[in-house]
């Protein structure tokens, strides 16, 4: 073929259809494979880095499948984990109910001692007491001596009269019956004027006094006059007189002790020596013995009755008692209203004489100017009352004496083991305690002064004195006990609280409950000292679990007796250590169980995971063993655990523990699942961006390379066609030839 020759038109039609088949081939090989790149030859620059990021990405992807076994090794552990949990919390619930159930022994482990007369409130046992005594600073007479010691001296003063210093108009002696007020001149009292006297009030009233049968209960009328029977009154001034008000001051000053019946005011007939009495057309007034006499009003209507000048403003008339040697009289006698409590009992002071009867409900004492109420509470009438009534009333009120009352009669009796206050020679009052409490003595008014009991000073709010108490059946004696199952050595005194002593059975619980320890007493006085709920199983004193009891109480107490086990209860408990113990097992079995691919995280096997090609970015999840042995429990025993409350206690605290440590796992376990997740997520992101990387270096654009094959195509039926004319001029000369 080498001899034959072409025309270079021919040559150069058939060369250039040469390049354009090889182009064609090249173009329809790319829209084959995809690729712009399939040998070295095409790039070799992007043909090998290409082949460098597809290996490494199948690398990674071969590493894929072990990063997903790892995610179901730790989730096999961490489902593992959470049966355990389970487990657990139903081994807590079977502890639980052991608490609950029956206590596994009828009798716990206790010492005791009866001590008489013993109480919750006071464990001493039987206490008497005797009297506490003592005395006031003294009490005189009206002529400034001591009184003497049969405590006869009055408590209320001599009666002292006062004159009025004017005459009063339009009256005669004798007459004040009958004179009506109207007549007494332009200062005659008017409707809705008031006189003051020892702190009670007179009123005037226009018109008559009203029918007896309208008055409300506990008014009474006499004559123009209507009082309350507290003191104050109304006088009515229509036909009222200077009698009617003489009276109503009389009764307000306490000189005048008024009855009322039926809304009727019954005055003493004949009127007392000391009432108010005219005398040369001038009124004179008394005190009564009981109270000072104290008048106020305007002095327009005081100068009606004489007792000031008329004139603008007002006045206040005042006149003193007196007394003697029969008397009581110091800077200030006992005033109307004065009180005296004692130990919360009530002495109330009365400006007035004992009435004949007493009120339902209380009672006279015998021979005595008191009125008590069978309470304690007393009432001592100023008007014949003397320093032995007084004392009379505080021992009532203190228990010295008794004053039981009946039919509106109080009978005085002695206390067993007391004695009565009294006066001493000196005018001392003696005060009695009485054995039920210590005595305390408050006043209002001028009682404590009066009676001095105030201090030295007269200054002194109160009065007091305690009785005198005598030990009872183990004050004093001590009581230890060592420590019992790992409480707190108990060292107590029985005393009376003071100073860290025991009283109370309260006191004594305090103390034992350190230690494990409970108290209680009974209403014969029978103290027993036990174990606790929670150590009902164990012996007061043993080797085992300590207690010793020591003291000097110690010999009153008996022996510790021993527990004594209940059957029935025991046998429940038993029941339910059988429970646990099966619920252990489980825990064993599915600790094995929590295994994948013969890994298991819960069996102590230790999972390593790789992360990338070269090995060097890796993460090792050491396992744990979580067999009972590892989360530190263990089967029970039969009549030993679950016996009582602390082996109960015991138990749960394992199990607390051994589900803080499942907790703990879980969670490390759900942090490295998390780490395991991301780089399974990281890697396949990875992966494609590789795989991305390496395309984008060899493949082809198809749509270039599509046009490309058109453009070819077209290309080489043109060179075809150059050829073939090429190829026919030479066929011309042919026929030349011919």
């Amino acid at each position: 073929m080498s001899g034959i020759v072409l025309s270079n038109a021919v040559r150069q039609n058939l060369s250039s259809l040469q390049a354009t088949a090889d182009l064609l081939a090249t173009t329809q090989s790319r829209l084959s494979t995809g690729k712009k790149v399939n040998t070295a030859l095409d790039n070799p620059t992007n043909f090998f880095t290409a082949a460098s990021l597809d290996s490494r990405a199948s690398d990674i992807n071969n590493l894929l499948d072990g990063i997903g076994n790892g995610i179901q090794i730790i989730q096999a552990a961490n489902t593992g984990i959470s049966s355990l949990t389970k487990l657990v919390d139903s081994a807590k619930s079977i502890a639980n109910q052991a608490l609950q159930s029956v206590a596994g022994y009828s009798s716990k482990s206790s010492v005791s001692t009866t001590i008489a007369g013993a109480t919750a409130d006071d464990l001493r046992g039987t206490s008497t007491y005797t009297n506490g005594l003592a005395q006031g600073i003294g009490v005189q007479d009206g002529a400034g001596n001591a009184i003497g010691p049969t405590g006869a001296a009055l408590l209320g003063g001599k009666e002292a009269t006062y004159t009025a210093p004017y005459a009063m108009t339009g009256l005669t002696a004798g007459s004040e019956g009958t004179t009506k007020l109207s007549a007494l001149g332009a200062n005659a009292p008017k409707a809705g004027d008031k006189l003051t006297v020892n702190g009670h009030t007179i009123t005037f009233a226009s018109g008559a006094a009203p029918d007896k049968s309208t008055l409300p209960a506990g008014q009474g009328a006499n004559g123009q006059l209507v009082t309350d029977g507290k003191g104050n009154s109304t006088v009515y001034l229509d036909t009222g007189t200077v009698q009617d008000v003489m009276n109503a001051i009389d009764i307000a000053s306490g000189v005048l002790q008024v009855t009322i019946t039926g809304g009727s005011a019954g005055l003493p007939t004949p009127l007392p020596g000391n009432g108010a009495k005219i005398a040369t057309d001038k009124l004179t007034l008394s005190t009564s013995t009981g109270s000072d006499l104290t008048i106020s009003g305007s002095n327009n209507l005081l100068s009606a009755f004489g007792l000031a000048a008329a004139g603008a403003g007002e006045s206040t008339i005042k006149q003193a008692r007196t007394a003697d040697a029969t008397t009581v009289n110091r800077a200030n006698m006992i005033q109307d209203g004065a009180t005296l409590t004692v130990n919360g009992k009530t002495i109330t002071f009365k400006d007035a004489a004992i009435p004949k009867a007493a009120d339902y409900g209380s009672g006279i004492v015998t021979g005595k100017n008191v009125i008590t109420d069978g309470n304690g509470n007393s009432t001592v009438f100023l008007q014949g009352g003397t320093i032995d009534d007084v004392l009379t009333a505080i021992d009532i009120a203190s228990g010295a004496r008794t004053a039981p009352v009946s039919n509106g009669e109080a009978a005085l009796g002695s206390t067993t083991g007391s004695e009565a206050s009294k006066v001493l020679s000196g005018g001392q009052l003696q005060i009695s305690s009485g054995l039920s409490g210590d005595l305390n003595i408050t006043g209002t008014g001028n009682a404590l002064q009066a009676l001095g009991l105030a201090g030295n000073q007269g200054t002194a709010t109160s009065f007091s004195v305690a009785r005198t108490a005598t030990a009872g059946g183990i004050t004093g004696k001590t009581l230890s006990f060592e420590s019992f199952n790992g409480g707190s050595a108990v060292n107590v005194t029985i005393g009376d609280g003071t100073n860290g002593t025991v009283k109370s059975l309260a006191d004594l619980n305090a103390k034992l409950a350190a230690n494990n320890m409970t108290a209680s007493i009974d209403t014969t006085g029978k103290l027993t000292i036990s174990a606790s709920n929670d150590y009902a199983s164990s012996t007061i004193g043993s080797v085992e679990s300590g207690g010793k009891i020591g003291g000097t109480a110690a010999a009153m107490f008996s022996t510790a007796t021993a527990p004594v086990a209940d059957v029935n209860a025991q046998t429940t408990r038993a029941n339910l250590v059988t429970q646990y113990n099966n619920i252990i097992e489980q825990i064993k079995t599915t600790a094995q169980d929590a295994s994948f691919n013969g890994v298991n995280l819960l069996g102590g096997d230790t999972l390593k995971l790789v992360f990338n090609e070269t090995g060097k970015s890796t993460l090792s999840i050491q396992g744990v063993t979580f067999d009972p042995a590892g989360l530190g429990l263990s089967s029970l025993k039969s009549g030993k655990d679950f016996i009582d409350n602390a082996s109960t206690n015991k138990v749960l605290s394992s199990l607390n523990t051994a589900s803080t440590t499942l907790r703990s796992q879980a969670s490390a376990l759900g942090s490295n699942l998390s780490i395991v997740q991301t780089r399974q997520d990281f890697s396949k992101n990875l992966i494609n961006v590789l795989q991305t990387g390496s395309s984008n270096l060899t493949l082809a654009d198809t749509n270039e390379e599509a046009a490309n094959s058109q453009a070819l195509s077209t290309r080489q039926s043109i060179a075809v066609s150059a050829l073939s004319l090429a190829n026919s001029s030479q066929q011309s000369v042919l026929q030349l030839l011919r």
